[in-house]
């Protein structure tokens, strides 16, 4: 009677260690392990990060640690695979949920938009992925990729056409270029490339005159009739003499992209650069700027006139006064310089 006794006490004491035992492992793997106070946060793990930074990275947000290498190790997280990535964490997430979000990469809705220069649009791409700048650079101004793809140092950017894009945070600088590379020909379908060839432009020099657009006007209605003025001078045989390109031309001369023109001056028109339109004829070597969409449609849908001059409206602000000849150009540029001078914009 007393083993039977013994032995049934030790039975209730080993159901009541495993009963504990079973209520402490459901409350490391189920109950709340977070201890920030927004309601989510995203954590970004390098690669080639291994388990020691992810689980440094993850300390910041979490209450108990040994839990999360409890549950972590059950679920075999610490192996062999990339751990690198873009992870959100909600608040009052369990271990078991923490964890099985460490496994899910979240992509980035990565965005630009009218970058002047390769270097500012590889710094504000830098900003939202992993890659750093410099190696983004790289990627871009590689001679082999330029030739394979038909493009120049001056005008690469014509292949980074502004929008929202979807990319994983670790996503280094060529698979990025590349997915650039494809999305650019994704954009010039058959009939974006039929309309093109039939202005006898290719598909980078209408990047190229769109850059000059998207700087002339910010209003989208009036993109196509100021695509149509450069166009009818370019079929004429006369200078663009846009004065975006001369305002590039000064700040690539000067090194100095963050200095605002907002006048344009005499001096400025003389600048020697390949950009200078009012003194090289066609179009310069490359984008002044990454023109968006509504600026590469205008020009490949170009409103059809006779207008071969504008000048910017001081009656109808952010608009432009059109002209046929010279001296009703010079009568609406007479206006715009008075109204200039009026308000004190001496550059």
């Amino acid at each position: 009677m007393k083993l039977k006794k013994i032995a049934s006490i030790l039975s209730v004491i080993l159901i009541s260690i495993l009963i504990i035992y079973g209520y402490m492992l459901i409350r490391n793997i189920f109950s709340a392990n977070t201890k920030f106070e927004k309601n989510e946060v995203f954590v970004y793990v390098p690669t080639g990060a291994n388990y020691d930074d992810v689980r440094r990275i993850v300390s910041l947000y979490l209450v108990d640690m040994d839990r999360f290498d409890m549950v972590a190790r059950k679920k075999s997280y610490p192996d062999k695979s990339d751990k690198s990535g873009r992870f959100l964490l909600k608040k009052g997430m369990s271990t078991n949920e923490i964890v099985n979000s460490l496994r899910q990469n979240i992509a980035v809705n990565l965005a630009f938009n009218n970058q002047e220069r390769l270097e500012d649009f590889v710094g504000r791409v830098s900003t939202q992925i992993e890659a750093d700048s410099l190696s983004l650079l790289k990627s871009f101004q590689d001679p082999k990729f330029l030739e394979e793809n038909g493009f120049t140092q001056e005008n690469i950017l014509s292949m980074c056409i502004p929008n929202s894009y979807e990319f994983f945070w670790n996503t280094n600088a060529i698979k990025f270029r590349d997915k650039m590379a494809k999305e650019y020909r994704k954009f010039w379908t058959e009939d974006r490339l039929a309309k093109a060839k039939k202005l006898n432009l290719t598909p980078i020099q209408v990047s190229i005159l769109a850059s000059i657009v998207h700087k002339e006007t910010v209003k989208r209605d009036e993109r196509p009739k100021v695509a149509g003025v450069y166009l009818n001078r370019l079929a004429k045989g006369i200078k663009l003499e846009a004065d975006p390109t001369v305002i590039f031309a000064v700040k690539l001369q000067s090194n100095d992209f963050n200095q605002v023109i907002k006048r344009v001056l005499y001096k400025d028109l003389v600048t020697d650069s390949p950009y200078n339109t009012y003194k090289n004829e066609g179009l310069p070597p490359g984008p002044i700027a990454m023109p968006d969409i509504t600026a590469l449609d205008a020009v490949l849908n170009p409103e059809k006139h006779d207008y071969i001059y504008f000048c910017a409206s001081v009656t109808n602000f952010g608009y432009h006064e059109f002209a046929v000849s010279p001296a009703q150009h010079e009568v609406n540029r007479q206006k715009y310089v008075a109204w200039v001078n009026k308000q004190g914009i001496k550059r």
